[in-house]
């Protein structure tokens, strides 16, 4: 513990410098900068606060049936949720829960932790899929702050890694009082590394979790000719609108709505849907689409399940380039049919299940993605794919297996409600 934390006393300074000048440069907002370092107003009252962490959206949009449980059952409970990046934050923002407060989460180092805990005084920590910070664990210990995990992953890499760090991996497992990990692999190796048997629950896929959730809004598309490219990643963007065209010229009337990853390259796919000729409107420039709107830019937070309940037919992000492909079961939720491109790692037992019922569309070029944008648009073939992958992935379902997180977090916090 002793060398990672005089090397990340190191790395994070080295990091806080780079953050002051992309606040003097107008690139990092002053607020963000200061959640960093962990500083900030100390919260009022003395009700029971529980602090939710996962690296960015994904992680965070898969907590969030999770959170609205805890809300729900708890009255007196608030949340707080981090994220390491701002788009994280920001859609944990847009949820516009009452009891829900959402800030950066603090570099983990000393000083910057202990100003966090000091501000929130959290009477649990949980952790979301793999966000195993040391010192953050290390102070939580300290302070009688009970950590929990659900979704944990950890890849055959990661494991390698932590065999190395045996002294330092034995302290942060020794901080960890409940963990569910993602899939059997990942507690396998959990268990190798010597997290003791009594402190494990069961396997749980956060992200299969998600339900479909009501919008009072609409789009005037009709949704079974209607493509939704879903967390899109540089380099995608143009194979899609490249196929989207080809698609096209077999039938007109399809319809495009377009939410990348990470809404601040909005200017950047601007140009990239203009190059291509498509007629499209901008959700953040506050444009409303009409029924002759070609390509819809989603590229604002919080609005997934508008998207996804405007379209019969979606492709999944990420997957096209190499960055482990986003989740199959939002989709699924929603009754939109898949398509997905060759990389699909983050979630592969899902896409797995997908595979072996042909319940999805595997994709990798824009000739294949327009090919199967065509086979789709056919609204009867559509819901056939929609409801197979519903099929396949209803047996990876959480369901039940989180009810001994809630009981395990309930017993921590002295809130049994949440165990109800």
């Amino acid at each position: 513990m002793l060398l990672y934390r005089l090397l990340a006393q190191i790395a994070f300074r080295l990091y806080a410098l780079r953050l002051q000048i992309a606040v003097a440069m107008g690139r990092l907002a002053h607020e963000s900068f200061d959640e960093r370092l962990g500083r900030g107003p100390k919260r009022d009252g003395a009700a029971p606060l529980v602090w939710i962490h996962g690296a960015s959206n994904g992680e965070l949009a898969s907590a969030r049936p999770v959170i609205d449980t805890l809300i729900a059952r708890a009255p007196g409970l608030s949340i707080l949720v981090t994220a390491n990046t701002e788009t994280g934050r920001d859609l944990a923002r847009s949820w516009q829960q009452t009891r829900l407060h959402a800030d950066l989460a603090p570099l983990d180092y000393p000083g910057a932790v202990r100003r966090f805990l000091d501000r929130w005084r959290p009477a649990a920590l949980v952790v979301i899929e793999n966000e195993l910070w040391p010192e953050r664990l290390a102070a939580c210990a300290a302070r009688g702050i009970p950590v929990l995990v659900i979704g944990a992953r950890m890849s055959a890499r990661s494991y390698r890694n932590w065999t190395r760090l045996r002294s330092l991996t034995a302290r942060i497992l020794g901080a960890i009082r409940y963990l569910s990990a993602q899939d059997s692999g990942s507690e396998g190796r959990f268990r190798d590394l010597g997290l003791v048997s009594a402190r494990f629950g069961p396997v749980v896929n956060l992200k299969s979790a998600t339900t479909a959730r009501n919008t009072s809004e609409s789009l005037p598309f009709p949704r079974e000719t209607t493509l939704l490219a879903a967390s899109t990643h540089e380099g995608e963007e143009a194979a899609v609108l490249d196929a989207f065209a080809r698609a096209r010229l077999k039938i007109p009337g399809l319809r495009l709505i377009l939410a990348p990853r990470h809404p601040r390259r909005r200017d950047a796919i601007e140009a990239l849907i203009r190059a291509s000729g498509l007629a499209f409107a901008t959700r953040s420039r506050g444009a409303r689409p009409d029924p002759d709107t070609t390509v819809y830019l989603a590229d604002t937070m919080g609005e997934m399940d508008l998207w996804y309940r405007a379209a019969g037919m979606t492709f999944v992000g990420g997957s096209l380039v190499d960055r482990g492909g986003h989740t199959p079961f939002e989709p699924a939720a929603h009754g939109s049919a898949i398509l997905h491109g060759p990389h699909i790692s983050n979630s592969a037992p899902a896409y797995t299940a997908l595979a072996e019922a042909k319940a999805a569309i595997d994709v990798a070029s824009a000739a294949e993605l327009a090919a199967g944008i065509v086979a789709l648009a056919d609204g009867e073939a559509g819901a056939r794919l929609a409801a197979a992958a519903t099929a396949a992935l209803a047996p990876l379902a959480a369901g039940a297996a989180l009810d001994p997180f809630y009981t395990a977090l309930g017993e921590a916090t002295g809130l049994p409600a949440l165990a109800s």
